[in-house]
């Protein structure tokens, strides 16, 4: 295979038995790092108890405790984690949140988040809260209840992914918020040997930034297991949310967790066709395709509902148009129709009409 650009940077940096995190920044020195970003870190690691005793040390002495030092010279773990400012060393250290209408072509606005991981962390999360994301007040009596969009712990999950995984030397990481979704991205595949399916059942850690991870940990952020991705999973799955998509997308990586199924079952929610359509949709699929092929559909995953429900309300939809509403890849969306086909649940009739059919099952 051959490596160019951000790929073979690391794979000679792997082979000098290093990773980018830990190379030393030359042009550094401790003027460049951020003491309350240290502060903050390490009262954030109280929860957990996993970070060592910092009690009258330096600043430099705790990036010491930290391994984020070379002799008296800083690694490029330190910047990112606790610099003043990264953008300075290295590009694109931002997050770039976007709101967006049904699809990437309506842009409505957007917002840029510079600084360190630890000060990111938390302002990305202000961010989506008061201008990205509404949140549904219900009332219980006198007390007054706010449901998020979104689980609180799935998002804190896929942004700290982003953060400690991505590839510093890359693009930025992009936030999209659209009306019955949110995916973030970042620049980094995963590494060899690790598939997306791999990520939803148990499998180990291999962070690409091992010193960035490490401190992370410490800070009670992750866990050292490899279980960001399942945590994502469970928590949409425990607030009754559809399954997450993950998917290596672009030359990285993207997470994307969903508000709700296609059309709910009143069809009142909104969905990738529109609160009209939805409706419509749901009671077909209760209906006809409940009729022809009965529990399969239950036993779908939510993504693969939500094509056959475009299917069934146009049989004339082609891959492209799948995955333009429903925001994927053609590939993604072969995969799924070939699991539907497989299934027995639909048919093409051939590429020349361009024709779906719902398979009767007997």
């Amino acid at each position: 295979m051959e490596l160019t650009g951000v790929e073979l940077n690391e794979f000679l940096l792997k082979k000098a038995g290093k990773t980018w995190d830990d190379v030393v920044e030359e042009g550094a020195t401790i003027k460049d790092i951020d003491e309350k970003s240290i502060a903050k870190l390490i009262e954030d690691s109280k929860e957990k108890g996993r970070m060592p005793d910092t009690k009258g040390l330096t600043v430099f002495q705790i990036l010491e405790k930290l391994q984020l030092t070379e002799g008296r010279k800083l690694k490029r773990a330190a910047l990112i984690l606790f610099g003043k400012d990264p953008n300075q060393f290295y590009p694109n250290i931002q997050v770039k949140i976007g709101r967006f209408g049904k699809d990437s072509s309506d842009l409505k606005f957007h917002e840029v988040v510079e600084g360190n991981l630890v000060q990111m962390l938390e302002e990305v999360q202000v961010q989506l809260n008061y201008k990205f994301l509404t949140r549904p007040v219900t009332f219980v009596g006198l007390q007054r209840i706010e449901k998020n969009e979104y689980p609180e712990p799935a998002l804190r999950e896929m942004l700290l992914n982003s953060l400690v995984h991505r590839t510093y030397m890359g693009a930025f990481v992009q936030l999209r918020v659209f009306d019955t979704k949110l995916s973030i991205w970042n620049e980094g595949g995963l590494p060899f040997g690790l598939s997306v399916e791999d990520l939803k059942k148990e499998h180990n850690s291999r962070p690409r930034n091992p010193k960035i991870a490490k401190a992370c940990f410490l800070a009670g952020y992750i866990d050292a297991w490899g279980r960001g991705t399942l945590k994502i999973i469970s928590t949409c799955k425990k607030a009754q949310l559809p399954e997450p998509e993950i998917i290596e997308k672009d030359g990285g990586f993207q997470v994307t967790i969903f508000k709700d199924s296609i059309g709910g079952q009143d069809g009142s929610q909104d969905d990738v066709t529109g609160g009209a359509m939805g409706g419509q949709i749901g009671s077909v699929i209760g209906g006809q395709v409940g009729g022809q092929v009965g529990g399969q559909v239950s036993a779908l995953t939510e993504r693969q509902k939500e094509v056959l429900k475009l299917i069934v309300a146009d049989p004339k939809i082609s891959r492209k148009q799948l995955a333009e509403k429903l925001g994927i890849n053609e590939s993604a969306v072969q995969k799924h129709t070939n699991t539907l086909k497989k299934k027995g649940i639909i048919e093409r009739e051939s590429d020349t009409t361009g024709l779906w059919t719902i398979k009767v099952k007997k």
